[in-house]
């Protein structure tokens, strides 16, 4: 405990609500046990740079509600070669940094698990992605609250269906992982859901449009963008296939990102912020702290970074059941 003094804290990738709620938790939580906390601008660019903040109590006062996230996020093909690494971590050193917390998602982990076996640098991360794709936590930082953005997106778009007879398809975020479309797909009574984990079944779909309830004017078919035809390719076949449907296509894109953070957010990025400052004080490093059945849990970065590739067959029997 007496070797760290500095812990650097930094968010990496895409952003995600709930990003500053663990800034806050990090640094009041270094400040609690007397260490210093520093803020590093940009990600692993900002390190490569020098970019540095001293992060004080007053500094991440009235920030837990706030989505996108303080430090600023960015993506590094320079921290990708040896040489960026190894200013990185010259930056570290002169500025008398001794760990690091890694807020973000799989790339931003990949990078911490190959710099902190390079320089034997002590490395925690938190899963900081709207994606909820990576082993070793039951949620993610800012999931819920990109769920809960295209639920209310969705049933705004349910709205103007049913004034005018439409079948919408709404393309959600989820280029290799389709838990965003999956959950709110449930949660907007969507009657088709089309993810990657699945073979997209053209033939099924067809079928359960022609046969459904006859005196439901409005559907809304949910697409992931990782979907293997893609939601502008499904809402063309669906077209020529259903030419009397009036069919409409909306992507919600970037809004899922942004917005304040859901309490449920807000709770998990203070657990776990408070979880990555003691893992380091604990002599932990190189893995990323989650919550798996409501307890914290340490998973090494080389486990966390694979994907989850099999849809939740609990919520696919869901889906089956109630888009009938």
């Amino acid at each position: 405990m007496n070797k760290i003094k500095n812990i650097g804290v930094f968010t990496s990738g895409g952003d995600s609500p709930g990003m500053n709620a663990a800034i806050r938790a990090i640094t009041r939580t270094g400040l609690h046990y007397g260490i210093n906390v520093t803020g590093i601008m940009r990600g692993y660019e900002g390190m490569i740079a020098g970019e540095f903040i001293p992060l004080t109590r007053k500094a991440v006062t009235n920030i837990i509600q706030r989505g996108g996230t303080i430090l600023k996020t960015a993506r590094s093909e320079a921290f990708m070669t040896p040489e960026g690494r190894k200013a990185a971590y010259e930056q570290l050193k002169k500025n008398n940094i001794d760990a690091l917390v890694a807020i973000g998602g799989e790339g931003s982990f990949t990078g911490a698990n190959v710099f902190s076996r390079e320089y034997d640098i002590p490395i925690i991360g938190l899963p900081g992605t709207i994606d909820n794709d990576l082993i070793g936590t039951d949620f993610t930082i800012g999931y819920d609250t990109a769920i809960n953005t295209v639920i209310n997106a969705v049933d705004k778009i349910r709205d103007t269906a049913e004034s005018h007879d439409r079948l919408f398809i709404v393309e959600v975020m989820g280029r290799d992982s389709g838990l965003i479309a999956l959950r709110s797909g449930i949660g907007t009574g969507a009657e088709g859901i089309l993810i990657p984990e699945l073979r997209t079944d053209l033939d099924a779909l067809y079928k359960h449009l022609e046969e459904g309830p006859q005196d439901q004017t409005s559907k809304i078919i949910i697409v992931a963008e990782g979907d293997e035809f893609g939601s502008m390719e499904v809402t063309e076949m669906i077209k020529e296939r259903f030419p009397h449907f009036d069919i409409r296509l909306s992507i919600l894109g970037h809004i899922q990102r942004g917005g304040k953070p859901t309490a449920m957010d807000r709770v998990l990025a203070s657990r776990l912020g408070i979880a990555a400052v003691e893992a380091l004080l604990n002599g932990k490093k190189n893995m990323m702290v989650g919550l798996i059945n409501n307890n914290i849990h340490h998973t090494p970065f080389h486990n966390a970074i694979k994907h989850l590739s099999e849809a939740d067959p609990n919520l696919l029997k869901v889906v089956d059941i109630l888009s009938n």
